[in-house]
């Protein structure tokens, strides 16, 4: 009789097929294709009267993912559950061992922080017990999340449209995007103008210094009267300059990157959604098929809050800088960087799992965006362990009789980690000009021309994508694993739309955020919904109960929709109009917002129902 297999189970078959590559013959690798065991769609699925009690169900579909599982496990010596190293890859691990009805000792618990050989081969012989704290940190999400959509979204269906949904964190992005759009709106832009004045030395090298003010005090022209006044004044005097202050300054390099500062990043250089981010970053995680080394996970656990990196990877990248850029660019000790005061720090940063396989070497491997993504994981992760970069400085005041000019400019003396990357900014500014000019105290200059500009002050820029997920990460709204969703989920059900990368509340959005706000502020707060995130981090800490989390919650939730539904007056929202013409029937369509987002369709309807 033969011995008896182990089988291993993972979410997808991408994972599946790089960590059989790994395991050998005596184990099976299967994908449960994602959760088989959730709350059911159609009810509320929690028995609130019951202490909030969970009626979880098979999913329905995967019946035969289900029974193929059972039989295999069945069969097996032990079943290695091996979904994701977070909250609900835990849950999922749980929900598994109990749908195929597996004993303690014979459902064993892996994770992989990378899908690599070695990391793989240890942690399958480094087995552990369910964690029933994550598993209760997820099962209070996904349960405090049901019961705020489940109740919400019936009274919007009454008072404004049919169809609505509302989500606990999805409200509250709505509401940041809903508030900028309100602070735009207000915004009452004030009028200014700079004054850029060319200029010569004694050798005759051309340089601009700015206007800064009269007396050592900053002024700023007002209008165009003032700033004439002030270019007639320039021109009669005479300048020379006053003090000489020449510095070097040092930009240190940023941390490797957090699921955060990837999407921010990979929005702002490639133009990537955070879904698409996520789409291509999780395909590096479960493996590439690379066409000398076969399959291959690429990058470390992708949803993570840490910035910290194991001591085998410091000492692996710090190997690479001194050989491929030389020892000038390798400081004396490892960069160790903090994380944010709230960080979970489960797992490490995002890097590449082997250091020395550089994106050019597997280029030909990968799809142009899985090689573009790479390279912003490896060079961020590389440059994190380099030297700063280093500039040359020079500021000068330069006077006439009590009106001051200022000239500052930089110029980088060594690229440190720059010669790998530079980070990007959401809006960025001007930079430093890099011409610098050789001058010293006392040194007279003469004006050649000056040069005015009419400024108006701007309002707080719409959110991106990128910029959205900063804001949220920083006020600990939601958590890593939540942000793409999140924002995908917003722009498909039509309460934000993303025009030319900013995002713009619709009038659907706008009257649900005014619902929300007003009817149910704590729910939208921020500071709340960050208390919300801690408790749940509290649970899986093992230091507060899941359920005493939703005995606290629910009392003050249901009194607020009694009186939401005594008090919303049934709102009429108006369709959209478009300048489509319905080839029907001949009239202007209208937008409308269903399940799969904005599409237009006939206002006719039902007597027409043509759509677009």
């Amino acid at each position: 009789m033969a011995a008896k297999k182990n089988l291993v189970i993972v979410e997808s078959p991408a994972k599946a097929k790089t960590i059989g590559k790994y395991l050998g013959p005596d184990y099976v690798v299967k994908a449960s294709m994602g959760h088989l065991r959730d709350l059911p769609k159609s009810t509320l699925g929690v028995d609130v009267e019951g202490d909030f009690t969970p009626n979880y169900r098979p999913i329905k579909g995967k019946e035969d993912i289900i029974k193929d599982l059972k039989t295999t496990a069945d069969k097996s010596k032990t079943v290695y559950l091996a979904t994701d190293p977070d909250r609900e890859g835990e849950a999922i691990s749980w929900h598994l061992q109990h749908l195929l009805d597996l004993p303690d000792d014979k459902a064993r618990r892996v994770t992989f922080n990378e899908i690599t050989k070695k990391v793989v081969q240890e942690s399958i012989q480094h087995p552990r017990a369910i964690d029933q704290d994550l598993v209760d940190a997820q099962q209070a999400r996904r349960v405090l999340d049901r019961i705020v959509g489940y109740q919400l979204s019936p009274l919007l269906w009454k008072k404004i449209r049919r169809g609505l949904s509302a989500g606990r964190v999805q409200s509250v992005a709505i509401r940041l995007v809903a508030q900028r759009e309100q602070e735009i709106a207000a915004f009452v832009p004030q009028e200014y103008w700079t004054l850029d004045v060319h200029l010569q030395n004694h050798a005759a090298a051309p340089f601009t210094a700015h206007y800064y003010g009269v007396d050592g005090k900053k002024y700023e022209p007002k209008d165009e009267a003032d700033t004439q006044r002030i270019v007639e004044e320039l021109k009669k005097e005479a300048f020379a300059v006053k003090t000489v202050k020449r510095t070097d300054k040092q930009r240190s390099p940023t941390p490797p990157f957090t699921t955060s500062s990837l999407q921010q990043e990979a929005g702002r250089k490639l133009n990537f959604t955070t879904q698409k981010t996520m789409q291509v970053v999780q395909q590096l995680y479960e493996g590439i098929e690379l066409e000398k080394e076969g399959m291959q996970g690429l990058v470390t656990y992708i949803r993570t809050d840490s910035v910290t990196v194991s001591q085998e990877a410091l000492t692996a990248v710090r190997g690479y800088i001194a050989a491929q850029y030389g020892k000038e660019y390798l400081p004396a000790e490892p960069i160790i960087y903090k994380g944010r005061s709230n960080a979970q720090n489960a797992h490490e940063a995002i890097r590449p799992t082997d250091v020395n396989r550089t994106p050019d070497s597997i280029k030909q491997s990968l799809t142009k965006e899985q090689f573009q993504l790479y390279r912003l994981i490896y060079s961020r992760f590389v440059s994190s362990q380099m030297n700063p970069a280093v500039y040359d400085t020079l500021s000068m005041d330069i006077n006439g009789d009590g009106v001051g000019l200022r000239f500052y400019g930089e110029h980088k003396r060594f690229s440190g980690f720059s010669a790998i990357y530079e980070e990007s900014v959401d809006d960025a500014g001007e930079t430093a000009e890099t011409v610098i000019p050789q001058m010293k105290e006392g040194d007279p200059v003469i004006i050649q021309s000056v040069d005015s500009e009419q400024h108006f002050t701007q309002p707080p820029a719409r959110f991106t994508e990128a910029s959205l997920v900063r804001m949220m990460d920083e006020k600990g709204i939601g958590r890593p694993s939540t942000y793409a969703p999140t924002i995908t989920t917003i722009i498909a059900r039509g309460y934000v739309t993303r025009e030319s990368k900013r995002l713009f509340p619709t009038e659907l959005g706008r009257m649900v955020n005014s619902v929300m706000t007003q009817y149910f502020a704590p729910i939208v707060d921020l500071e709340f919904t960050a208390q919300m995130e801690e408790k749940l981090d509290s649970i899986e800490a093992g230091k507060l109960e899941w359920k005493q989390m939703l005995r606290e919650f629910y009392p003050p939730f249901e009194k607020m929709l009694e009186e939401a539904e005594q008090a919303i007056e049934k709102v009429e929202l108006r369709d959209e109009p478009s300048d489509e013409i319905c080839d029907k029937c001949g009239a202007n369509m209208v937008y409308r917002v269903g399940r799969y987002g904005k599409f237009l369709a006939c206002p006719n309807f039902p007597d027409c129902r043509n759509t677009k």
